[in-house]
């Protein structure tokens, strides 16, 4: 498939700075819609091929421009909380329901979605079921002649993450962390792995009415991860795992604070292993990167030294 153009919905999020660097670099242009221009300016607009444009993609007439005259469309637009009472709704069922439609009408043939892992109308969490849901809605898709593709990545770490970051940011405050759903298991992917794939497969007919769950090769536990992280910082640090309602009782309290470090909602879904029920995909003919191999060039000390080894891995040197 010819592949010129193509429009990033949720493009100047975290992982979708990564996608549109993965294009960029293969001379593709990357259309971006996005509400808050100001924030793509640090990166996005500095890419050669992209066009970052100021809209609201939940404005069917403004979506229905974006995709017109794209080669293929990719759905990163993904949310953790349920906001007033509609956020997964409205982000991960009636976005991508619209986003087939304008597809349909435009005549754009090949389209890639983001879901998650654990993504079930069976869940025990909001958030799952309605990543679901928008699975199947991308899925009638192929009934309008679209070839479609839906990744289901683990959580996903890197530089500017909202993950492993912001246990940095904890364990550098508190020395004891009473932590909900401590032996919750996770398999974290690397955003660059998670990008890499998804530039890979907007090319590659052998994805077509595809769905792939993408993690990394270890498994962790949420305990583990946070004692991982003290150690990189060179920290000891005394994690508290809590019980079942402590860890609730928690999150009821937190998801009524400023900046929602966790909800109830996401204890629901960490009820559920976030892990791969099978190894990384082989279409597309690498092996994910190790956890221990990237965290510590952004979560360490921040000399110069530092910074230089990060540029090295990053730029792949």
């Amino acid at each position: 498939m010819k592949l010129d153009t193509v429009c990033l919905i949720g493009g100047s999020g975290f992982l979708g700075s990564h996608v549109a660097r993965q294009l960029a670099a293969r001379g593709i242009e990357v259309r971006i819609p996005t509400r808050d221009r100001e924030r793509a300016k640090g990166t996005l607009i500095l890419l050669p091929t992209a066009e970052v444009i100021r809209g609201d993609v939940h404005d069917t007439a403004f979506l229905r421009r974006m995709v017109t005259g794209v080669d293929a469309v990719v759905n990163l637009v993904g949310v953790l909380h349920d906001g007033r009472g509609n956020g997964f709704q409205r982000n991960h069922v009636d976005l991508p329901k619209r986003i087939v439609s304008v597809c349909r009408d435009a005549g754009v043939e090949r389209l890639v979605h983001v879901s998650a892992v654990g993504a079930s109308s069976s869940a025990p969490s909001r958030y799952l079921q309605s990543k679901a849901q928008g699975e199947a809605e991308i899925a009638a898709g192929a009934s309008h002649g679209i070839a479609t593709t839906v990744f289901r990545p683990s959580v996903v770490f890197g530089p500017g993450d909202s993950f492993l970051s912001l246990f940095a940011a904890m364990v550098r405050w508190f020395p004891v962390l009473p932590l909900a759903c401590a032996h919750a298991r996770f398999q974290p992917v690397f955003v660059e792995d998670v990008a890499r794939a998804i530039s890979m497969a907007l090319c590659a007919k052998a994805t077509h009415g595809q769905t792939y769950e993408l993690c990394g090769p270890t498994v962790y536990t949420l305990g583990d991860l946070v004692r991982h992280v003290a150690q990189t910082l060179g920290l000891q640090r005394t994690v508290v795992p809590l019980p079942g309602s402590l860890g609730m009782l928690q999150a009821l309290v937190l998801e009524h604070l400023p900046g929602r470090l966790m909800t109830r909602d996401n204890v629901r879904s960490m009820q559920v292993d976030n892990v791969c029920g099978c190894s990384f995909p082989e279409v597309f003919r690498f092996a994910p990167t190790p956890l221990e191999a990237v965290a510590p060039l952004y979560l360490a000390d921040r000399t110069s030294r530092a910074r230089y080894d990060r540029f090295r891995f990053f730029a792949r040197r």
